[in-house]
């Protein structure tokens, strides 16, 4: 489990994170979702033990980072694909990284298959793509088989391939029990990905739920397509719905899904489809921190 308390770390005058707290679970993986300087990278460090809290903390499964025997085989972490030595091989990375923990070769074998690296092992990292060396990354996460796993900004560099194989990886990662923890800037791949999600700006909490909450609290309207749409709007307007036709179909406020099929189903119309609608992530996230961005682009008059 990862635990933030009260956590703040200061550079100079600059808070990069002001007094954040929240807590992610094993079984889940939780979307760390801000704009840029909102404070990801800053708190993933604390967690990692590579900056020190000004004041809080932050725990691993309840003690700090840097209290840990063989921190690889507690935490997998990827922070930055290019931190690694380029004159090294792919399998002398590892190895490095495995004997360092006092992890066997074997591991460094599996993790390279597991990546989809095995047949570039011996290749130089210096010679690899942005997307091998995201890879890569992962590999060393995974190399001590660790509980709980932090990934910043993982599928940069990916082709649409590697950005479904991440996804699938976190998400079975999770499934396993594992506490997963992803920063990304990809609304839409969250989306498909995150089961919670924590939401920062200025380096303070703005919101953690669950993705299940986040679409109940921005849901929009019902969606509705009836042969007969006259008919079914007198029917929900008399039940206190503001009902808009757009086209060939009906978009309702105030009633739930299943009010509205029974409303319809009390004055003898068909209802070929009903859909709930909720504001997309992206369109949520936006909301969420428009107080909080500090680089905004202003529309270009023309």
């Amino acid at each position: 489990m990862i635990e933030v308390r009260e956590l703040s770390k200061r550079y100079g005058a600059v808070r990069a994170v002001d007094g954040l707290s929240f807590t992610v679970e094993p079984g889940y993986v939780a979307g760390f979702l801000g704009p840029n300087g909102a404070g990801k990278s800053t708190t993933m460090r604390a967690v990692l033990g590579l900056d020190a809290p000004t004041s809080g903390e932050a725990l691993v499964n309840g003690g700090r980072y840097a209290d840990i025997r063989r921190p690889m085989c507690e935490v997998g972490a990827l922070l930055d694909a290019n931190a690694v030595h380029g004159g090294r091989s792919a399998v002398n990375h590892l190895r490095c990284l495995a004997r360092s923990n006092g992890i066997g070769d074997k591991r460094v074998v599996e993790v390279l298959e597991q990546v989809g690296l095995a047949g570039a092992a011996r290749r130089r990292v210096a010679a690899m793509s942005l997307g091998m060396k995201q890879r890569l990354g992962v590999a060393a996460a995974l190399l001590g088989d660790p509980g709980v796993l932090l990934f910043d900004e993982p599928v940069n560099g990916l082709d649409p391939e590697g950005i479904r194989w991440i996804r699938d990886l976190m998400r079975g990662l999770a499934a396993e029990g594992r506490t997963v923890l992803v920063s990304s800037h990809l609304m839409s791949e969250m989306a498909v990905t995150a089961d919670r999600v924590v939401v920062i700006g200025r380096g303070r909490l703005i919101l953690e739920t669950s993705m299940r909450e986040l679409t109940e609290r921005f849901r929009r309207d019902v969606l509705v397509r009836t042969p007969d749409p006259a008919g079914l709007r007198r029917a929900l307007e008399r039940g206190g719905a503001v009902v808009v036709p757009d086209e060939d179909a009906l978009l309702v406020q105030g009633l739930e899904a299943a009010d509205i099929a029974d409303a319809a189903a009390r004055s003898g119309i068909a209802v070929h489809e009903l859909t709930p609608r909720s504001a997309s992530l992206e369109d949520a996230y936006l909301e969420l921190t428009e107080d909080s961005v500090e680089f905004r682009t202003e529309e270009v008059a023309r």
